[in-house]
């Protein structure tokens, strides 16, 4: 649905009506259907330069709510995708189970999302059986407005101190940080400090609203706040404090969560320059050690990531940068990330490869152009259904 939700339909347009028009998507998505999206998704991301993903899946059950024959089907076409392209998965199903804050029942378009925790342990324990190198799975808490405080508690609980990936948005809104003060009394962020253990295995994703005393706690933690600036933009979310929170010591990670756009160069330039925008001035994300903006931010990123997924072998994936292309001439180590954050528009990327294997090679996923194939008949269809 990448450009077409791009015009105003409500003079209030924003995340709450960009959401109604993905509902309508995901109601007409099978097991089928996320295959040939998900495989699209990750050629994408390949020819872009991410070597792993963090898929945060809440697409479980038949669109009426109902489970699969296979509870885990949804869950397995990603699989399927991810190993048939040669990305790293870090896959991590969503528990969302309520409306609101107040606890309202799911509406029958988020049927497809929802669990009870017991159902929700079983399909974990399911998919962590079939884990190997390249595929990880963890958990994802939708959200603080998504999961009641007794379910966070009885899943934290459930986990107890395994190694494993916890993901959760949080604080993304104004309206969330509102709703959550007025119905738990405490800011989102505040909350969850207080009543989870919040450690290195969590990433906040987009935490863009905070309070300085939030900052501290989520740097402290040691968790990873995963900054996805192409949505945050596109969906009118705001900026994050990335200038204070790396003061602090924070960890950060990137993203393209809704997938508007898939390259970790935009995530990494809008980063900065949404920076440069609120704070008028220049190289925003760089450090007394390392003067660089492109490369503090591409360093800070590619540890998060490390930590965000637990891609062990993540460290030794490579990418291969084109040494003819126009925005490299005359490129040196010192300017080198520089040039490829901020220099032009071309994919600067010569070849990939994932655990060993090359799975882009000049500049071109083997599989491209079948998979393109599929998905525009697949999302033929789908428009055409709308």
């Amino acid at each position: 649905m990448a450009g077409l939700a791009e015009r105003q339909l409500n003079p209030a347009d924003s995340f709450w009506t960009w959401r109604e028009l993905m509902y309508r998507f995901a109601g007409r998505i099978d097991p089928e259907a996320q295959y040939d999206i998900a495989a699209q998704l990750y050629v994408e991301m390949l020819e872009a330069g991410y070597t792993s993903v963090c898929e945060f899946h809440y697409l479980h059950h038949q669109p009426d709510g109902r489970p699969y024959a296979d509870p885990a089907a949804m869950s397995r076409a990603i699989i399927a995708a991810a190993r048939d392209t040669g990305i790293r998965l870090t896959l991590l199903p969503v528990l969302y189970m309520s409306g609101g804050f107040d606890g309202r029942a799911l509406s029958e378009r988020q049927r497809r999302f929802g669990h009870s925790v017991d159902a929700y342990l079983s399909l974990l324990s399911t998919l962590r059986a079939e884990q190997h190198e390249s595929l990880r799975v963890g958990i994802a808490l939708h959200s603080l407005r998504a999961v009641p405080a007794d379910a966070l508690a009885e899943v934290l609980s459930a986990i107890g101190d395994a190694v494993m990936p916890i993901h959760i948005h949080i604080a993304e809104q104004t309206a969330e940080v509102d709703d959550c003060i007025a119905v738990r009394g405490a800011r989102p962020v505040e909350w969850l400090l207080a009543n989870a253990p919040v450690d290195a295995r969590w990433t906040l994703v987009h935490a863009t609203h905070l309070s300085d005393s939030e900052m501290r706690g989520i740097a402290a933690s040691k968790a990873v706040v995963a900054l996805c600036p192409t949505t945050e933009a596109n969906l009118g979310d705001g900026l994050f404090p990335l200038r204070e929170f790396l003061a602090l010591g924070g960890r950060i990670g990137i993203g393209s969560d809704s997938n508007v756009s898939v390259s970790p160069v935009e995530e990494l330039r809008w980063l900065e320059y949404g920076q440069r925008l609120i704070t008028r001035q220049r190289n925003v994300g760089s450090s007394a050690a390392q003067p660089s903006a492109g490369q503090n931010l591409f360093e800070l990123a590619i540890a998060g990531g490390l930590q965000s997924c637990q891609q062990e072998g993540a460290a030794r994936d490579h990418l291969v940068l084109d040494a003819d292309a126009p925005a490299l001439a005359g490129v040196t180590p010192e300017t080198l990330h520089d040039r490829f954050v901020f220099a032009g528009n071309r994919p600067l990327l010569r070849s990939v490869s994932v655990a060993g294997r090359v799975v882009v090679e000049n500049g071109r996923h083997a599989q491209a152009e079948a998979i393109a194939r599929r998905y525009r008949g697949r999302l033929q269809a789908l428009l055409t259904d709308s």
